[in-house]
This record gives C-alpha cells, sequence and structure tokens, in this order.
C-alpha cells in the first residue's frame, strides 16, 4: 500500500447536508479537505477532537466558542475540543482544509459516495 495518494482518488463523505470530506487518516490525526456547497449550513456541534483548519477557497461564516467571524480564503482557524461551533458557507460554496487530532473515528459511520473530481486545487 503506498502512502501517496491523488485527492481525486479518495471517495468523499457525506458528512452534512451539502457537505462533503475527502479523509486522508493517520495514526493520530485525520486531514481532511471539506466542501461546503452555497449557503450550506454545518449546525452546532462538539467533539472531542481538536480542529485547525484554513479556508481555500469562497466564505465561511463560522461561530466558535459564541465568537463569529466571515472568514475568506487564507483566514484560518483553531478549535479546542469540544467547544461548541457552526458555520454557514457562502454564496459560492468554500473549500477548506480541516486537520483534526485524535481522529475523527466517528466519521466511519458515513458511506463514501463515491470519488470524482474535487472542488479544489
Amino acid at each position: 500500500m503506498s502512502v501517496f495518494k491523488p485527492l481525486s482518488e479518495i471517495a468523499p463523505l457525506p458528512i452534512w447536508h451539502g457537505v462533503l470530506a475527502r479523509a486522508v487518516e493517520g495514526a493520530e490525526m485525520t486531514f481532511g479537505v471539506i466542501e461546503l456547497d452555497a449557503h450550506a449550513v454545518v449546525a452546532e456541534h462538539r467533539h472531542p477532537n481538536e480542529q485547525i483548519g484554513i479556508v481555500l477557497t469562497g466564505t465561511l461564516t463560522f461561530t466558535v466558542g459564541g465568537e463569529s467571524r466571515e472568514l475568506r480564503a487564507g483566514d484560518t482557524y483553531v478549535i479546542p475540543a469540544n467547544v461548541p461551533h457552526d458555520a454557514v458557507a457562502g454564496a459560492a460554496g468554500t473549500v477548506v482544509i480541516d486537520v483534526f487530532a485524535p481522529t475523527r473515528a466517528d466519521w466511519k459511520r458515513f458511506n463514501p459516495v463515491g470519488a470524482g473530481t474535487p472542488r479544489w486545487p
């Protein structure tokens, strides 16, 4: 098994309505390329994973622990474990990279929807 794989060969997981995640997992962390449709809503939630991310394309209104910001390409965020957060994608949709530690074991419950061309790069 190779340690290399093109993003297009990673089948996306439908983690929210209008939100797909292509996950690369190591032993201790999950790296996700997340594609959000226009105006997709990620309802408030929390998880035991620390989350660090960056917006690659589009805009995203993010609320973390009660603080809200509109993020654009190049903006980053850090979400400590168990802190409530939610997000709404902008009108053009959004692509972000999220890194989680430890791994997102809960994503195992999602069934991949087939590969295909990612929105990024």
